[in-house]
Formats: structure tokens, sequence, C-alpha cells
């Protein structure tokens, strides 16, 4: 019996050190390789409301695929009934199929990249799509009380990242459904010069690269000295780049941009109308912070021991968001910043208006809730800030930064939003700095 005890913790210690130990720099180094970057969707806190289900998350990993899926285009051809071309009907064939009138289209082939990855995003939930992504609204109703229809494509858009060198990655608008087909109506905005043909998708694949970079560490610099917004831009099936059409579904494409490519660079915006994804590449993440560290902000923010100024009690900020409602949670006042619990002093019954003891400024209050998704932050630093009206708390670039971006909505219009919950910021600051009162021992 000593012996089979013995040699039962020989295996668990061997075990332990195989797989549970800290990786060896050779590891580390394969590791971060093998990872190109993330695709976040904005107006998730960390998770889906009804959590990460397979292909249904809030951020996607795209990481090296052991074998490449990666295709390029390999030759064009004119047909005269495209749904009964042998193209079409290989299912082992990628092509991609442009409807230009009854009697004609043209079909183009792809053939097998070894030195690209291609990853799909999209609403459907088929086995071509490694991201399934659902409208970041999905509780609005319809006038009938019914489910408003998503303007998602069902195959949105591709990637297709090189596996070597750089990491080069590129989106192209649609993508290949179960059979390795594309699709592009008659109806479909589309065009041919020349050897090219290209085409928009429906309701369009649109992208904003910033100017510089997305994360930097400048605390101590004024969000007012970081311009690196970009311009919104709409990728076509090809990956060319163009200027937004007057509305989302308009025929007439904008002007194409020759200067600007379909390359994303940390930071940069995917909107597929109904959703907004924010990539983050493998490095701009390595200089980001952690969950952790977020955590720790708040703990520092806690160890002041802020009190509410009526009830005379310490509050302390959750380190992560929660529904529970107790005479700890902060509350701010969005009109003034100070940060209190929930007491009725000053309190309009008849409406959330409420008159702030400490300046008596009137006006609503919310909750305080820390924003938990690293890949969302622009900088480390205190949360100090918090966006209105959801009252979640980031650090003052981060809050400046979202409150300046505008985000398509509808078919034809923007605005801006809590990069955590997606609901949409007032049209004066859309945040506020907020005010403690601590260290008051």
């Amino acid at each position: 019996m000593p012996y089979i005890k013995k040699l039962m913790e020989d295996i668990e210690l061997a075990s332990f050190n195989n797989c549970s130990g800290p990786p060896t720099s050779q590891q580390e180094n394969s590791s971060n390789e093998s990872v190109y970057g993330e695709l976040v969707i904005l107006g998730y806190n960390g998770s889906l409301p009804q959590g990460s289900r397979g292909r249904r998350r809030n951020k996607f990993v795209l990481k090296k695929r052991e074998t490449s899926n990666g295709v390029k285009e390999y030759q064009q051809y004119l047909v005269q009934t495209p749904k009964s071309s042998k193209s079409i009907l290989d299912s082992q064939q990628y092509c991609i199929s442009y409807t230009m009138s009854n009697e004609e289209s043209v079909i183009v082939e792809y053939k097998r990249d070894e030195n690209t990855d291609m990853f799909q995003i999209g609403r459907s939930s088929e086995t071509p799509i490694d991201f399934v992504v659902m409208d970041t609204t999905p509780g609005e109703r319809g006038p009938d009380g019914k489910p408003t229809e998503s303007t998602i494509s069902r195959f949105a858009c591709r990637l297709l990242v090189e596996r070597e060198n750089n990491h080069t990655v590129r989106v192209y608008a649609a993508g290949f459904d179960s059979i390795r087909n594309i699709f592009l109506g008659e109806k479909a905005t589309k065009w041919r010069q020349s050897d090219e043909i290209d085409g928009l998708t429906t309701n369009g694949v649109l992208i904003m690269r910033p100017k510089s970079d997305f994360f930097k560490d400048v605390s101590s610099t004024p969000a007012r000295h970081r311009n690196i917004l970009g311009v919104w831009r709409e990728v076509s099936v090809n990956g060319g780049v163009f200027a937004l059409r007057e509305s989302r579904s308009a025929q007439q494409r904008g002007v194409k941009h020759e200067d600007d490519d379909n390359s994303l660079i940390d930071g940069t915006l995917i909107d597929l109308c109904g959703a907004t994804l924010l990539w983050r590449s493998a490095e701009g993440l390595s200089k980001s912070p952690t969950k952790k560290i977020l955590e720790e902000k708040i703990d520092d923010l806690n160890a002041g021991r802020p009190q509410c100024p009526v009830s005379l009690n310490t509050l302390v900020i959750p380190r992560r968001s929660t529904l529970s409602v107790n005479d700890k949670q902060p509350y701010v006042y969005l009109n003034c910043g100070h940060v209190q619990g929930l007491h009725e002093w000053g309190q309009d019954r008849e409406s959330n208006v409420r008159t702030c003891p400490m300046c008596l400024k009137v006006g609503p209050v919310v909750k305080l809730m820390i924003g938990i998704e690293p890949s969302f932050y622009v900088d480390v630093g205190p949360p100090n800030f918090a966006f209105n009206p959801c009252g979640h708390m980031a650090t003052e670039n981060t809050v400046k930064y979202w409150a300046s971006v505008p985000i398509p909505h509808g078919t034809c219009g923007f605005h801006t939003i809590c990069p955590f919950c997606a609901t949409p910021l007032t049209k004066c600051l859309g945040y506020v700095k907020l005010i403690f009162q601590d260290y008051v021992d």
C-alpha cells in the first residue's frame, strides 16, 4: 500500500510538472506566435448575457490553423446558366457568382492558398461560420410586437490572415456558404471593368481604421491630444475600399480610395449592420490591461474607503458587474459626478430626477459598474470616469475616445455608444468625471 501511494504521488507530480507548470520561453513564444488577435463585439462587458456557447460568444480569438485553409483567385469566365455551372455544383470548389443579367453571369473560381488562414463571420450557425454574430439589440421589437428582423448577413464577411511574415489580416465582404459559394444576384451592387469584377453586399461591410496607435499607455496625456479617429469606409467582395454609399443598401457605390486598403490594424472597427466588432492585434493585446489589472484599479479606489455624504456609510465598487443592490453600492449623479449611496434625499418620487446634496445640481443618478472588458481600453489608468447615461466606469482617455467614435446606426445614421453595453450616449459629453468622498478618515 505505501508503494502504491508513493507511485500515485509521483504520477500526480509528473502530471503537474508536465501540464500545469509554468511554460518555458520556447512554449511561450510558440503560443504567442499562434495567436493573430481577437475580434470583440461592442456592447458586451466581458460575456454574452446568456453566456458563451460554441461559436457564439462576445469575442473570437484568431489562432494559426494546423493546416492552412485560405483561398485566392484562380480564374474567371462567363456562363449563361450559373446555377447549373460545374463550378457552382462542385461542393469542393470555392467560387463567387456575379449575376450581370438574366442571360449572363461571371464565375470567379478560387483555389487553395497555403500561405493564408481564412476565418468567416456571420449570423448563420452553419459550419463554415467560425464566429456567429447576432444583433447587439436582440430585445428590440417591431411595430407588430415581434422581434425586428436581423440586418446582419448570414455570411457577412471573411478574413484572410498571412500565416508567416507580419500576419497581415485582411477583411472582405461576404463569406462562402456551406457549398463554398458566394452569390451576388442581379440586384446586388456590382461592376465589371476590363478583367476586374467586384461588388458590394446588400447592407455592406464597413471598416474604420485608427490613424495612430489604438492603445498607448498615456494616462497622463489629455485625451484631446490623441486624435486617433479614422474614417468609415466600405469594403467590397474583392477587398476594395470605397467611400460610404448614401445609405447602406443604395445601388450606387462610393468613390474608390486607391490609397487605402482592407488590412486590419489594432483598433480597427468592423460594422456588419447590426453589430460592430473591434479588432485587437496580438501585439496590441500584449500591451493592454488584463482583467486582473482592472480589478486591482478598483481595489485601489476602494482602498480610499469612499463614503456616502448622506448615509455616512462606506461604499464598495464591485470588482465585477453585478445586479445586486445593497447599502454599499455606489451611484453617480450624472450632471455633476458626485458618487454617493442610494438614498431618498432630494428625490422626486414621480421621476428619476434627484438633487445632489453636495452641489444641489438636479439630474438623474445611475449605478456605477466597472467596464471589465480589457479590449475596449485605450490606456491603463484609474477608472475615475463613467459613461453617461449607463454608468460604466473606465479611464479618462477610454471614455473620451469612445464618446467621440461615431458608430453606424440604422441605414444611414451614426451615434456614439458605451462599448460595454451599447447604450447610446448623451448628446452633451457622453461621460462624467467621478468625484469620490474618499480618504476622509
